[in-house]
């Protein structure tokens, strides 16, 4: 029994210095920070969101700057999401290199997969950051740091870590209606909700088996789009008869959510494509204030206080 997903939502990860990380991601890497709020669970933490010029789903890269609470580094491995790729215009990966390097970062090439060359940049709280250059990615581009010729487009894939491939892969199909669209040594990928970049997951064979522990330079968890509010709910019910466990429906008032884990240990989240990120500010102030929760609005004045000061 699948359900209709989408696509890739957004991917959020927990980083290190808050400063650090917006020079990295609306600097370096040029995307829009379209809201600037704060950790729902643990409201002394910023959550930053990047992504295009109104944050649409699929696009979404998002952040938790734990520097200020001391949290020690994770460790990558089965269980989890290992490799974040972004999609830029295939012929701009020399462009990317030179930008990058001379921001001080270490940029590698990757091996040429399924067609596509990609090159690894390793971000300051030690996640690994991929663009890959993509021919058919029609997405317009947020281009406030960048040119239009070599802006990223939007996430293209990510990449499960898991110890065994199958039974992965046997969930990700009966509820997300996935497609097996292409396999290599190792590593398999499927496409979520159609085909391309932004609706892609590769499953990686751990080599090792060894377990992955959330932390500072890890990702949290990734979150996939489904179209409304009301088949959300019908999926965690079926989930839940199933006897998977899976949280209420948690409201992040610019999406509604709901996560469990996958056979493999990876955290998922399906998260609704509105209401949307303009449901407080307007398109043209994305990201220029800290918006806080209505049910937040009163603690204000402790929130600020605790919070490191940002520029960007």
């Amino acid at each position: 029994m699948s359900f209709p997903i989408l696509g890739l939502h957004h991917v959020t990860a927990t980083v290190d210095d808050a400063q650090a990380d917006l020079d990295f991601a609306a600097d370096a890497l040029g995307m829009r920070l379209v809201k600037k709020t704060v950790n729902f669970d643990n409201r002394g933490v910023y959550h930053f969101y990047y992504g295009d010029e109104r944050g649409t789903p699929g696009t979404l890269w998002t952040t938790f700057p734990y520097h200020v609470l001391g949290i020690p580094p994770g460790s990558k491995g089965a269980g989890q999401v290992t490799v974040t790729s972004f999609s830029v215009p295939a012929g701009s990966l020399q462009a990317w290199k030179k930008r990058l390097r001379e921001r001080g970062f270490t940029v590698t090439d990757a091996p040429p997969r399924f067609g596509e060359e990609s090159i690894v940049v390793t971000d300051p709280s030690g996640l690994a950051i991929e663009l890959v250059g993509s021919k058919d990615d029609a997405r317009k581009p947020w281009v406030g740091q960048t040119d239009e010729q070599s802006a990223v487009r939007g996430i293209h894939s990510v990449t499960l870590n898991v110890a065994d491939p199958k039974p992965t892969l046997a969930f990700m199909r009966e509820w997300f209606g996935v497609e097996l669209s292409d396999e290599m040594e190792g590593r398999r990928r499927v496409s979520v909700g159609g085909s391309g970049p932004g609706k892609t997951v590769d499953i990686l064979t751990s080599p090792d088996g060894v377990r992955a522990r959330n932390g500072v330079g890890t990702v949290h968890h990734v979150a996939f789009a489904i179209p409304e509010s009301r088949l959300q709910l019908e999926l965690r019910d079926a989930l839940v008869q199933r006897g998977i466990n899976v949280t209420p429906v948690m409201d992040r008032s610019y999406f509604q959510s709901i996560y469990f884990r996958e056979p493999g240990g990876v955290l998922f989240e399906v998260a609704t494509v509105a209401p949307g990120f303009t449901v407080d500010e307007k398109l043209e102030d994305l990201g220029k204030g800290l918006k806080l929760p209505p049910w937040e609005e009163h603690n204000r004045p402790d929130i600020e206080a605790a919070l490191p000061p940002v520029t960007y």
